[in-house]
């Protein structure tokens, strides 16, 4: 069984947006009285990566978990493609979540996780299982169940959604977390392949993510908890 991360192929290009993926103003989200972030401006555009950063507690995932549509915004707009959607609601293949926590089943299989990933999609593009748990280094890890596998190979697993489940926009939160060299390689080569293909990127990281290496916007946010 090998753990070595394998090629990579780049998905056919999306098309030219005439406007950012996702344009927010004035964004923010509260419980009750306290504010978690906001309000923030931001753009998403088709070909670069925008890193989210932050100090612990200052809503960097709570911020992801607006955009993925699972937490309603307090106040402010958000658009996909220049149009308003009020309620937020992304349709499938427009984005993918890969959350710092794993969220898998732990008696399901590799594989068995990535078919159901598949059935959630649009399946626009998507690569075949077991081609993406090559590429992702779980080749002769696909039949396991998912609790016998490390913690990186568990994150390399929710990577391999990204291929078999394409979307126009990927949320990334800390997703060198977990991986050793290998898969911080890994991790560039996915965000260059979704880069290249003109795909967006919002991402959390802390400090391994190198921005002169791709077209890169930052922002900083600051609020009471993460």
């Amino acid at each position: 069984m090998r753990s070595r991360p394998g090629t990579v192929t780049v998905n056919p290009d999306l098309p030219d947006p005439a406007a950012p993926w996702i344009r927010a103003s004035r964004l923010a989200f509260a419980r009750g009285p306290e504010t978690i972030f906001g309000p923030i401006d931001l753009a998403v555009e088709g070909g670069r990566v925008l890193v989210v950063e932050g100090g612990n507690g200052s809503g960097k995932t709570t911020l992801l978990r607006v955009l993925a549509g699972l937490l309603e915004p307090s106040e402010g707009t958000l658009c996909w493609l220049g149009a308003p959607r009020e309620p937020w609601r992304p349709a499938p293949g427009e984005l993918a979540l890969v959350a710092h926590q794993p969220g898998l089943k732990p008696d399901l299989s590799p594989a068995e996780q990535l078919a159901f990933a598949v059935g959630l999609s649009a399946g626009r593009g998507a690569m075949p299982i077991a081609s993406a748990l090559a590429a992702v280094g779980l080749e002769g890890y696909e039949h396991l169940p998912v609790r016998r596998l490390s913690a990186g190979q568990r994150k390399r697993v929710t990577l391999a959604t990204l291929l078999v489940a394409p979307a126009n926009v990927w949320l990334l939160d800390e997703p060198y977390a977990n991986l050793d060299r290998d898969g911080h390689a890994l991790v560039d080569r996915l965000i260059g392949l979704q880069v290249r293909r003109g795909g967006g990127i919002v991402m959390t990281s802390h400090g391994h993510f190198a921005p002169e290496a791709l077209p890169c916007t930052r922002i900083a946010i600051a609020g009471c908890a993460g």
